[in-house]
């Protein structure tokens, strides 16, 4: 133990050893400042120079905010974001709505499911690349926009003024039967809400006595841990443990499901990828390391680093790393960074082996291990043509026009395939006999689902798509589901 003399010496000689650093930044702002041929700005200099400059040296993901960042980042704590109430398709230079809620700027402006966005405040959006286009819908949805927009049937561009509020965006936004007592409900992120979302929607479709649960955890990249662990204990024992906290300054805080919670006690399946991060690694690795779910999918993200917010001066803030978390079995969540180390508290896990509660092996060195590994079904040559061109959308658009009563039993007939071809090869879009006769199947399905997009709502177009998912029906084949 150092003596309390030099303890006293060592904080001395270290702010001593600060306050030079800080000298010297400041000295070397004076003289740009004093010196450079243009005017300097000091919040590019500070929020987009020294200050994130800074933090790369520590990790990726401690991050310095600007003001407009922090309200943005504050944002994602309420069940509700601005926008204008719209599902789009987002192609190569085209926006196809596919569905406007009711009630919202969009269905209220008179925006139909089957129009297709030209333009943006007067930028063409068939001039953007894919990332421009993405952050030119994002960008719109913070203030009034002004939309060209085709729609079929009609030889005028339609414009609309749309200005966005404040639209609900539950965090459990799909939930369905993929058979009688079968129930798949797919989170999106864990937000304030998430525990009960996730309970009242499970209560609604037959609560304890489902046959079997699909928790649809794909492409959730985390968001806050309080709901994270909610929705884990609805499905553990009380007292089971959840996670562990381990950092410089906290020391193995452990995180357990509440005495007082009732838990769910049907089979359990999980679906994660390569874009399921934090949050839902918290969920998967807990119910995983207790035997409690089978995991399917492909490896995650392997985010496991806990990010405490601070609040700062001017409406800035800062997103800091301060602990990793570890799954009940002690595997590490966080993949190695960006230097190519591991988190040194876990650097044996490159190899090591775990066990769940059973004394079943699991996989350690980052990110959470499927017990059943299965990919997405590749992507053809003649898929990627009628998907990269929105062929099929703009073909559903026109079928749903001439036949608006779409029920919930339709199903593409094979009169119907046929007038697609005839459309495709108008557009130059010509597949060989074997091609089509390959695929047919596949175009059957996505045909079908734009449709159910546009007329029934993107809800049930998905249910369509999750009936051919290979990994959904991997999750039926384990749980014994036929």
């Amino acid at each position: 133990m150092i003596p309390f003399p030099a303890l006293v010496l060592l904080f001395a000689a270290q702010a001593s050893d600060l306050e030079l650093q800080l000298k010297k930044i400041a000295g070397v702002y004076a003289l740009i400042e004093r010196e450079a041929a243009d005017p300097v700005d000091p919040n590019r200099a500070f929020y987009e120079g020294a200050l994130p400059g800074m933090l790369r040296r520590l990790d990726p993901h401690s991050v310095f905010f600007t003001p407009g960042q922090f309200e943005q980042l504050r944002e994602l704590e309420k069940s509700t974001r601005k926008g204008f109430g719209s599902i789009v398709s987002v192609l190569p230079g085209r926006v196809i709505v596919l569905q406007a809620t009711p009630g919202t700027p969009s269905a209220r402006s008179g925006i139909e499911a089957g129009d297709e966005i030209l333009a943006i405040n007067g930028i063409r959006l068939d001039r953007l690349h894919m990332e421009q286009l993405v952050e030119l819908l994002g960008e719109s949805r913070q203030q009034q926009a002004s939309l060209d927009v085709r729609r079929v049937g009609n030889a005028r561009l339609l414009q609309f003024v749309l200005t966005p509020e404040d639209v609900e965006a539950p965090s459990v936004d799909r939930a369905f039967f993929l058979r009688p007592g079968v129930a798949c409900v797919r989170i999106a992120s864990f937000d304030a809400d998430t525990g009960k979302q996730v309970r009242e929607t499970i209560d609604r479709m037959g609560g304890g006595g489902l046959r079997a649960l699909v928790l649809d955890l794909r492409a959730n990249p985390g968001g806050l841990l309080p709901p994270a662990l909610e929705t884990a204990s609805l499905f553990l024992p009380p007292g089971t443990k959840l996670l562990s906290v381990r950092g410089r300054a906290v020391g193995g805080e452990e995180q357990k499901v509440p005495d007082n919670s009732k838990a769910y006690t049907f089979p359990l399946a999980v679906l994660l990828n390569g874009r399921s991060a934090s949050g839902s690694e918290i969920v998967a690795g807990a119910l995983q390391d207790h035997d409690r779910a089978v995991i399917i999918g492909e490896p995650s993200y392997g985010k496991g680093l806990v990010q405490s917010v601070y609040g700062l001066s001017s409406g800035t803030g800062l997103a800091l790393t301060t602990a990793y978390y570890y799954t009940p079995s002690g595997r590490s969540i966080q993949r190695p960074l960006s230097t190519g180390q591991l988190d040194p508290r876990s650097a044996q896990e490159a190899a090591g082996e775990y066990r769940t509660a059973s004394g079943r092996p699991v996989r350690g060195g980052g990110g959470i291990q499927p017990d059943h590994l299965v990919y997405p079904e590749s992507t053809t040559r003649l898929r990627a043509v009628l998907d990269g061109s929105g062929a099929l959308t703009s073909f559903a658009t026109d079928y749903v026009r001439r036949h608006p009563a779409v029920a919930g039993e339709f199903d593409v007939p094979a009169t119907l395939l046929d007038e697609l071809q005839v459309y495709l090869s108008e557009r130059n879009i010509r597949p060989g006999v074997a091609e089509w006769l390959a695929e047919a199947g596949w175009i059957r399905r996505r045909l079908k689902q734009e449709i159910f997009n546009q007329a029934l709502g993107v809800a049930r177009g998905d249910e369509v798509e999750a009936q051919a998912d290979p990994q959904v029906l991997k999750a039926l084949e384990v749980l014994g589901v036929r």
